[in-house]
């Protein structure tokens, strides 16, 4: 009895020691993702196309309202120090709207993630995250606003 058991183990074993060896070698695993870090307002600069495929929002920013259907595409100039400005056209329920300027503050933190808020001009009072992708090639936001929701790309041109 005590032979078989002692095998089983030294089995078990032989086992645990084979599974280590292919996780820690296997050409499948999956490596660790880190943020970025180094980013700043430097990192965003000049101009970017930008798109906001379909989003909703409220008129007037009344979030007691019924959300309406809402697409944008137009162009962000950042300075690199942490002023931007748009001009867009877009669709809110269907009325179309061309031409429109905008602009406002940005903040981008070490970790390549930021926000930006448009304070005059047609968007205002519009506020967003964003996070910097490719070095400054490209940026993701989504609104954090009352009474918005969307989500938007912007490449740099």
């Amino acid at each position: 009895m005590k032979r078989i058991t002692f095998r089983r183990a030294l089995a078990a074993l032989a086992v645990l020691a084979a599974l280590a060896v292919v996780t820690t070698t296997s050409k499948n695993t999956v490596p660790a993702a880190y943020a970025s870090t180094g980013c700043s307002d430097a990192t965003l600069t000049g101009n970017y196309g930008f798109i906001q495929p379909a989003g909703f929002a409220t008129p007037g920013r009344d979030v007691t309202g019924t959300e309406v259907p809402w697409q944008v595409v137009g162009t962000l100039t950042f300075d690199g120090a942490g002023n931007v400005s748009a001009n867009y056209s877009g669709a809110l329920n269907g009325k179309v709207f061309t031409n429109q300027p905008t602009a406002g503050p940005y903040t981008v933190n070490a970790d390549c993630t930021g926000s930006v808020s448009f304070t005059s001009g047609a968007a205002a009072p519009y506020t967003a995250n964003m996070v910097i992708v490719g070095g400054g090639a490209e940026l993701f936001g989504v609104s954090t606003g009352a009474g918005d929701t969307a989500a938007w790309d912007a490449k740099k041109q």
